[in-house]
């Protein structure tokens, strides 16, 4: 209901304007009175009406006066000013604060009636344009993750320029120009039974992008089931390493309270160009893959690890080798858990830990690599498959023995092997994906018309997490689960404009949309104009 607030210094004039006019049967709401603007301002801050009607002359304060205060603070409220007073000074003062209406006494209470509903009626379209809006921007929140992603991932393979980079960050709220910059990757790995984390796993995700939200200096970019990446920014380097590691102290406090929940964070080295950004990346990532070799619970840095193996150097021998990091679990669990992107980094950590001294010894070679081609068979076995699924050439394990002399093709070989391993683990997982998308897909063909159909809804259905869903469904679809819907909602739509005389009210709520001028909005904004033009000009085409 819209409130009504009066300012009038006049008792008769004020009570007649009360009591003469039939506010709440006009579906208007009397909301308070003031005989002047001082006594008037306290009180309209504590109802916060909707129209302020307001006198100009007045003791104490005037309606001006009054109305310009009332625009500072409160600039939604509209206002009415009367006057008895025709003059031009006054309308243009009134013109300049921004006041809606500007009306002479005297005045009747129907011409009053008239006006305030006038008022009325346009706040109305502005709360509904206001929903409208509100209800897209959440409808498409999704698609700013997605935006994100996109980002981030041209950030740090440097496929952007730096102007491109600036516009395309300020689109998303994202201020990108700054003197340093310092990446860090962090992830959530839970620990428990899935049935009692996944909730967890949800609440602690909800937690860390709430505490995130907002912050100076730090950049967000969900990387779905890979966790995140922020970037931090400065103005010196020793000021984006200190936020960096208040930053990763922050969030490991945050994630201990959580239980069965662990984390591992990495952080790359500072630059001072955005270009170079890939540089921190590259050696965050280096880090990132330590998780396999390391505790849960850290964040490492890419320097620190350099440090500690500048340090070690030639002092490792085959009876200091750490058989907790150098062992079948550790590949296993690579294998399981690990991405493709990561082999690399995952082979020369593997080799770090290994010790250059070590690698010299011809039996410790072999032994390592029969390790790695034993456990890339056990592995596949577990998912149904065999060696003979993988390349040939990736497959010949005399071949690497053979070569074993070369430290560098030695790599490459073993970075073939689980790369081309977890590319069919992926690819059976990928299968996995397209029944669970073709089930969500069919559901939502045959739903769309719910108003109540959401991304949790189709989660639901499919027995997957809202995050996991959304995340898969974008990665694997290439747009948001809101977009995919909305287009699913929006082709019907189309259909029924082009080929029946239904109403468009009754159109849009056919396909989902309960809201008629919702609908109007949603489809203007994805076809590009409203339904009426579309049939419009289909039937001109036809």
């Amino acid at each position: 209901m819209i409130k009504i607030f009066l300012v009038e210094d006049e008792v008769v004039m004020r009570n007649g304007i009360k009591n003469n006019i039939p506010w709440e049967k006009e579906g208007l709401l009397f909301a308070g009175e003031a005989s002047d603007g001082e006594l008037a301002y306290p009180l309209i801050k504590k109802v916060q009406p909707d129209i302020l009607i307001t006198d100009i002359r007045m003791p104490f304060m005037d309606g001006l006066e009054l109305s310009e205060l009332v625009k500072k603070e409160f600039p939604k409220i509209k206002i009415i000013i009367l006057s008895g007073y025709n003059e031009f000074d006054y309308a243009k003062q009134a013109i300049h604060i921004g006041v809606t209406d500007y009306l002479l006494k005297p005045i009747t209470a129907s011409k009053l009636l008239e006006a305030v509903k006038k008022v009325a009626e346009v706040i109305e379209r502005e709360r509904e344009e206001e929903n409208m809006l509100e209800r897209y921007r959440l409808e498409m929140a999704e698609n700013t993750v997605l935006d994100r992603q996109r980002l981030f991932k041209d950030l740090v393979t440097s496929r952007i320029s730096f102007k491109e980079a600036l516009e395309r960050g300020e689109q998303l709220g994202m201020e990108l120009s700054a003197s340093f910059y310092q990446l860090m990757l962090f992830k959530l790995i839970p620990s428990g039974p899935s049935s009692v984390w996944s909730d967890r796993v949800l609440s602690c995700q909800e937690a860390i992008e709430e505490r995130m939200e907002g912050r100076q200096h730090i950049l967000v970019f969900d990387r779905g089931e890979e966790g995140w990446a922020f970037i931090l920014t400065g103005e010196s380097e020793q000021e984006v390493e200190r936020r960096t590691r208040d930053c990763a102290a922050g969030l490991g406090d945050l994630v201990r309270t959580y239980k069965d929940i662990q984390f591992f964070g990495s952080i790359g080295g500072c630059v001072n160009r955005l270009g170079d950004l890939q540089q921190s990346y590259g050696q965050a990532g280096r880090a990132f893959a330590s998780r396999f070799f390391s505790e849960m619970n850290q964040v490492v840095s890419y320097s620190e690890m350099e440090q500690v193996y500048s340090a070690a150097g030639e002092a490792i021998d085959i009876h200091s080798v750490d058989g907790s990091k150098v062992n079948r679990r550790t590949l296993e669990h690579f294998l399981k858990q690990g991405t493709v992107e990561e082999a690399v980094s995952f082979v020369e950590e593997y080799f770090q830990n290994i010790g250059e001294k070590n690698y010299h010894s011809f039996m410790f070679r072999q032994y390592i690599i029969m390790d790695c081609y034993l456990c890339a068979r056990t592995f596949l076995e577990e998912l149904g498959m065999d060696m003979k699924n993988l390349p040939r050439e990736v497959t010949d394990m005399e071949g690497t023995l053979k070569e074993s002399h070369s430290m560098e093709t030695l790599k490459e070989r073993l970075v073939s092997l689980f790369k081309e391993t977890m590319s069919l683990r992926d690819g059976q997982t990928a299968s996995k994906y397209s029944q669970v998308l073709e089930e969500a897909m069919a559901f939502i063909r045959e739903n769309y018309a719910k108003e109540e159909i959401s991304l949790n809804t189709v989660a639901s259905r499919v027995n997957i997490s809202p995050s996991y869903f959304s995340s898969i469904f974008s990665q694997e679809m290439g747009v948001t689960f809101v977009e995919y819907l909305t287009s699913v909602r929006m082709e019907r739509a189309k259909e029924l404009l082009m080929c029946s005389n239904m109403k468009t009210s009754e159109i849009g709520y056919e396909v989902g949309y309960k809201d008629s001028h919702y609908f109007g909005y949603l489809f203007k904004k994805t076809v590009g104009c409203t339904p009426k033009e579309y049939r419009a000009g289909s039937r001109e085409r036809s």
